[in-house]
């Protein structure tokens, strides 16, 4: 009985466990991923992401080769803001709002804080990436 009970946890702990998907060619930093790049490695199991859904449409962290699993630490949202883009800095507190331009010092992706230069004062300043591409300098 003892044994019947240890070979059914056997199994259906192997089922439980996921294939890792994985790069099919080299892939360079800052590339968004789509399926084409993508497949799924039976071999790899609970290595790395299963869900094609939380892969395609990122963008890479860094190069990612060929047959190796896809960590969730090799990808993050695709960049908004580029490095030395002009980019609207906003200003808004306590009915006050102030818009000037700026220079991104930083990439970027929406919701991520990111240096940014006044490009008036020639200040750098810290700002979060909002949706539309400007970026937030009102602080926390």
């Amino acid at each position: 009985m003892k044994w019947a009970l240890a070979a059914l946890l056997v199994l259906v702990a192997s089922l439980s466990q996921a294939e890792a998907i994985v790069a099919i060619k080299t892939i360079r930093p800052n590339t968004v991923l789509t399926e084409a790049d993508l497949a799924v490695n039976p071999n790899l199991r609970n290595v790395g992401l299963s869900d094609f859904a939380q892969v395609v449409g990122m963008e890479t962290k860094v190069v990612l080769y060929p047959g190796r699993a896809i960590r969730p630490a090799d990808i993050r949202p695709p960049a908004l803001v580029n490095r030395n883009q002009i980019v609207p800095l906003v200003f808004n507190q306590a009915g006050l709002s102030i818009s000037t331009a700026g220079r991104a010092l930083d990439r970027g992706a929406v919701g991520e804080m990111i240096r940014v230069m006044n490009l008036s004062s020639r200040s750098t300043l810290f700002g979060t990436v909002l949706p539309d591409g400007s970026i937030d300098v009102s602080g926390p």
